[in-house]
């Protein structure tokens, strides 16, 4: 299985925090990530994209069909993504659009077997492979590279 974790991208300060929008930086990151992204994306991957506005925007500039749920959200813990990932069972990849710590917490639990807060930047792309009983970074990319 592939579990694609994408930080959504700069976003301006703000309250509620929810509702917080993209920056023209965050919009630019967004594309750039999209770009890079998207050829590479598997057949049937499942997008499933946190309920807050700067994830949904960073989640429209792949131009593709998503589902939004709060399983991914803001208050979502590491265990919540991996359960609504289906992480290692699910056939098909998924790609988690979230936050900030809980994607590093996803990143450190799935490659460490450690509880830690791993940064995950702005717009970046960390793409994770399960194979044989083992979890493999396969991909970084940060969304000034992409």
């Amino acid at each position: 299985m592939d579990l694609i974790l994408w930080r959504h991208a700069e976003a301006a300060d703000g309250k509620p925090d929810a509702a917080r929008a993209l920056t023209e930086r965050g919009r630019e990151q967004a594309r750039r990530a999209a770009r890079w992204l998207m050829p590479r994306l598997p057949e049937h991957c499942k997008i499933l994209v946190s309920p807050a506005a700067r994830a949904q925007q960073t989640a429209l500039a792949l131009g593709a069909g998503f589902v939004t749920t709060t399983s991914v959200g803001t208050d979502a813990s590491a265990a919540d993504v991996v359960a609504a990932a289906g992480w290692p069972a699910r056939p098909d990849a998924v790609l988690v659009v979230g936050h900030q710590p809980t994607l590093g917490r996803v990143t450190a639990m799935l490659l460490s077997g450690a509880q830690a807060d791993w940064d995950m930047e702005k717009g970046a792309i960390w793409w994770l492979r399960g194979a044989g009983g083992k979890t493999l970074l396969f991909a970084v990319v940060d969304p000034s590279f992409a």
